[in-house]
């Protein structure tokens, strides 16, 4: 339908509000007319040149990952390249989509070429007949341009032929401000759009274009795409707007929305974010008071803001004072997973509520934010509840506070007094307030609701739930024997891993968070927020060895429910599961969000569970030891668990595998997947000889043959060191738990020579990369926390006491200032890396930790 035209600022706020949304597809193309649009209008056509802007806007754009640019024009494709002298990276179409620079220019017939250059020879004999009247001519056909002839002369000789070669068979008629446009090739501007999105992929288009040569192309845009006439007339654009000046302004302030939405916005350091938790959900928080990042209803649901992967569109919860500024700081309530913001004037402490989850409402998350002082807030609430794939918009409830209208689950926000101005860009709605505290007594509670459709969910006051909820990790952390190394952080350390346990189910994640990158605009982004027996096993040891059973206790009976489901057997044990036990879904990819820093794609679901890891045996019976000695007696269970497990070795220990840093390759003989084999047998014949287990014949054969096949096929002496896999040169941290497994003594000379290879080949200062090798993924990765911390533990073992205290120090240095840290480091721009906060990091310190304290005083 054509829409009449409509007064426009250059760029008004309906447009901006249509210009952001498009802005943040995957895919953009930008296309738009040269003449009129690019260029003003002039009377030489010769003498069009394009507005520098525009031209600069259009380069940064073509420059910009996921974005394509293009010109179409009527004029020939040789004439607009050398007016128009626009970079190679946008993409010229010549003669309304007859000629293309991208691999569409079409060959004439014998035929048509006879025809066009008869057409020619007639236009210029009918340009001879009228002044002012000019041909250009096309590979496919010529045109007629009156601009400079008078209204009488142009006007007879538009009719002139309109009845001589427009009337032609097989000549197509494109008529435009003062030019008519004859080729013998059948196509318009609509249908080279067509191919464009076609050719480069494009999830949405923008259009922008003056000419009645125009509306082809904007009928021809659907579903998310925008078309915007430049100036006046009927037109079937969405937009309009005044003329070539207004299109460098728009396509300025794209070139702004493009990129921000590409960069993830402003993108915190990862590691400077704090983990708040209730034992089954998680949130994170930026030094700044942003709630970032929080799931609903589990912390591997759906994302109701995810600022943290998507910038302030994909969701936040905001306080801070109207003044801004930089905090004084950020910190933990000591003991809790409560964090305090400080500015002058103004404190923000935020907490989840446990209370309703220990009262068996497993579906409630509460975040409670409490906001002090005396000076004026300012609070911005942006709910996108499933990464913001729905559209939810905000209903005020009288003045106890908002309904978010929308969501899959029931969500209110319980800000009693607070007089909000909600603004919707007609797909989500975000609530902006400011609060003069000076007039709420200096106080103020923000209750976020989720599972709950109640303005009233408890009865107790926020004060005494505050402290209901951090006594519980209080008590939890008094309770641990914390080393006199670093006592603070380690408990830091113990409480983020606590915090990252699904007590529910006793499962813990990875991670708090999926894809973070391992690098900063690459696409090694994973979702963490699963369950990995091999991690869970590792975590909950370091928990064991602090003096906590409950977490392992918990763990096995999250690991009974799934045997349970798989015959009976660990055989059959995935890699990962999800917190409730079962197996994880597809892995599936959010391609409306941007990613953190542009780094896509943003991953849910991981596709790990797929593989064949044999390591995952090795850790569980570890484990089972590390109980039995805190305990005294193993259970049942875990008898049963560990004598099934070296029942599954023996069946596969030879086997290749995907190995612990799941490759997407071909397996192979991994070095650490045949010592985690090792370790469980050697593990299950400790307990059988100290706490009573029955052992079957054979067992001690067993792990002596799988010793004797690493030590045989595992080192590798050109490389001078035991490597990642049988007949590979390649190094791999993980080897080092040769002998942090006890395989081989601290003084074995191969397992000396493994560790000065690892640290010659792997380490970079306060880090350590799982390994140097092609992975068949593009891009590289920071170092990985875990691996500096086996490198300390190694230096302990073969005696090099400061080398291990100095790496300790450094892993230290690595931690956000709240005392958490990510799953990687970069040594060179030195900042965290990968999921955020890393259970792999944190239970490799406290192992460092708990070593050096061994040793006595430092």
């Amino acid at each position: 339908m054509t829409s009449p035209t409509r007064p426009s600022r250059a760029f008004d706020d309906e447009l901006r509000e249509a210009l952001t949304k498009l802005a943040r597809v995957p895919q953009l193309l930008i296309a738009c007319d040269y003449d009129g649009t690019l260029a003003p209008i002039v009377t030489d056509p010769s003498q069009a040149k394009p507005i520098p802007e525009s031209v600069s806007a259009l380069r940064t754009l073509a420059n910009l990952p996921q974005t394509k640019v293009s010109v179409i024009s009527g004029r020939a494709l040789r004439d607009l390249a050398a007016l128009s002298r626009l970079p190679s990276e946008v993409h010229l179409v010549g003669s309304h989509g007859s000629e293309f620079d991208v691999d569409f220019t079409r060959a004439l017939s014998a035929e048509d070429q006879s025809r066009r250059d008869k057409l020619v020879a007639e236009l210029k004999a009918i340009a001879e007949r009228f002044d002012g009247t000019k041909v250009e001519s096309k590979p496919a056909g010529a045109a007629l341009h009156t601009r400079t002839a008078s209204g009488q002369d142009a006007a007879e000789a538009i009719s002139a032929v309109r009845h001589g070669p427009a009337s032609w068979d097989g000549v197509q008629v494109t008529a435009g401000k003062s030019v008519i446009d004859l080729s013998v090739v059948a196509t318009h501007k609509g249908d080279a759009l067509d191919q464009l999105r076609h050719q480069l992929g494009a999830s949405a288009v923008l259009f922008i274009g003056d000419d009645v040569t125009d509306e082809n192309a904007f009928a021809h845009l659907t579903g998310p795409d925008i078309g915007v006439k430049v100036g006046d007339g009927q037109t079937k654009a969405n937009f309009t707007i005044e003329d070539p000046e207004a299109v460098a302004r728009l396509l300025a302030d794209l070139v702004e929305i493009r990129q921000s939405w590409l960069k993830g916005e402003d993108a915190q350091l990862i590691e400077r974010h704090s983990m708040l938790a209730d034992g089954s959900n998680t949130a994170l928080v930026s030094p700044d008071a942003k709630i970032t990042w929080m799931c609903h209803p589990r912390p591997d649901s759906g994302a109701v803001f995810a600022d943290l992967l998507g910038g302030t569109p994909a969701g936040h919860f905001t306080v801070q004072p109207v003044s801004q500024g930089i905090p004084l700081g950020q910190r933990y309530r000591p003991g809790t997973m409560t964090v305090e913001t400080r500015w002058a004037g103004l404190t923000v402490t935020d907490w989840l509520d446990s209370t309703p989850r220990r009262k068996g409402d497993l579906n409630a998350t509460v975040l409670v934010r409490e906001i002090s002082g005396h000076t004026t807030a300012k609070i911005t609430f942006a709910p996108r509840p499933e990464f913001g794939q729905i559209s939810v918009q905000l209903q005020p409830v009288g003045d106890n506070g908002l309904k978010i209208l929308g969501a899959n689950e029931p969500m209110t926000l319980c800000s009693p007094g607070v007089d909000w101005t909600i603004e919707t860009d007609g797909q989500h709605a975000t609530a902006t307030a400011e609060v003069d505290l000076t007039e709420h007594g200096e106080s103020l509670i923000l209750e976020l609701l989720c599972g709950v459709d109640d303005f009233s969910p408890v009865d107790a006051n926020v004060g005494v739930r505050r402290r209901t909820t951090e006594a519980h990790w209080r008590n939890w952390a008094d309770s641990l024997k914390l080393p006199a190394i670093e006592p603070e952080m380690i408990e830091r350390s113990a409480l983020a891993l606590r915090g990252l346990c699904y007590q529910p189910t006793g499962a813990f994640l990875a991670a708090a968070t999926t894809s973070l990158p391992e690098e900063l605009g690459g696409v090694r982004n994973w979702d963490y927020r699963f369950c990995w027996v091999r991690d869970a096993a590792m975590t909950a040891k370091a928990l064991v060895d602090l003096g906590s059973l409950r977490e392992a206790e918990g763990f096995f009976e999250w690991m009974a429910g799934i045997i349970d489901r798989t015959a009976g057997h660990p055989e059959r044990l995935a890699p990962l599961y999800d917190i409730e036990g079962h197996h994880a879904g597809p892995e599936a990819i959010i391609d409306t969000l941007p990613g953190y820093a542009g780094s896509r794609p943003v991953r849910v679901s991981n596709a790990a569970n797929k593989q064949v890891q044999l390591d995952v045996f090795g850790p569980v019976a570890d484990l089972v030891v590390a109980v039995a000695e805190r305990r005294g007696h193993v259970t049942e269970f875990e008898e049963t668990i560990l004598s099934s497990m070296v029942e599954a070795v023996e069946r596969r220990w030879h086997e290749p595998d995907h190995g612990i840093w799941e490759a997407r390759q071909a397996p192979r003989h991994h070095v650490f997947s045949k010592v985690m084999c090792w370790l469980t047998v050697d593990r299950a014949l400790y307990v059988s000889e100290h706490y009573g287990m029955e052992s079957k014949p054979g067992w001690d054969k067993l792990r002596e043959n799988i010793a004797n096949n690493i030590l045989e096929l595992g080192f590798n002496e050109t490389v001078g060191a035991y490597t990642a896999a049988y007949g590979d040169d390649d190094l791999d941290a993980a080897s080092l738990w040769v002998g942090l497994s006890g395989l081989v003594p601290p003084d074995d000379p191969r397992y000396l020579q493994t560790v000065l290879a690892i640290e010659a080949g792997l380490r970079s200062g306060p880090t350590v990369y799982r390994y140097h090798r092609d992975d068949g993924l593009p891009g590289g990765e920071g170092g990985f926390v875990l691996c500096a911390a086996w490198l300390a533990e190694a230096y302990v073992q073969v005696g090099r006491r400061a080398d291990a205290e100095e790496l300790f120090d450094q892993i230290l240095a690595c931690a956000g200032p709240t005392g958490l840290l990510a799953e990687q480091w970069d040594p060179v721009a030195e900042h965290g890396l990968g999921n955020h906060p890393q259970a792999y990091s944190h239970l490799g310190l406290i192992r460092v930790a708990l070593l050096l304290d061994k040793l006595g005083k430092r």
